[in-house]
């Protein structure tokens, strides 16, 4: 039986626990080969002077078993914020204990205060366990869109003036 959980805003403290957590999830899905990230890369876009995203820990026995870490967007269509849910994470040991949705709702609850029209995140086509979990609260997949990302090699010629196609 797992003991009762809390949750709060993560702090500077917690960067040794953030960093475990995205490595466990990094692990869990099979990317952990493409995972540089360290408590030093996380100091400056959590808890700078400007931070770039925002974390939610969840404690057990005062101990952070999960993580839901995101930033926000912006729908111009509607001006206003939406949030990105870039992690969220729940150590095996301490899942089906309602961690994972009372920090999903804990990031629902900060959308509505904050007036954002939605909460949006990706999960692996593979993730069937977090497919079912995310259907059960609600959640719907986004139809007739695709995800697209332009990094490396790609990345650098666009900016340099030399596109790929």
């Amino acid at each position: 039986m797992t003991p009762p959980f809390t949750l709060r805003p993560a702090q500077e403290a917690d960067l040794p626990h953030i960093v475990r957590l995205i490595r466990g999830l990094a692990e869990y899905e099979h990317l952990l080969h493409e995972t540089s990230v360290t408590e030093d890369s996380l100091r400056e876009p959590l808890f700078g002077p400007l931070p770039r995203a925002y974390a939610v820990i969840a404690e057990v026995s005062g101990r952070p078993a999960g993580l839901a870490l995101f930033f926000y967007t912006f729908s111009t269509f509607k001006a206003r914020s939406n949030i990105f849910l870039e992690d969220l994470f729940v150590e095996p040991a301490y899942r089906g204990a309602g961690i994972g949705v009372a920090l999903m709702r804990h990031v629902a609850q900060l959308a509505i205060a904050e007036n954002c029209r939605f909460v949006e995140w990706r999960v692996l086509d593979w993730n069937q366990p977090s497919i079912d979990f995310y259907n059960r609260i609600g959640a719907e997949p986004l139809i007739g869109w695709h995800t697209r990302q332009l990094g490396g090699d790609a990345l650098a010629a666009l900016a340099e003036g030399h596109p790929n196609g």
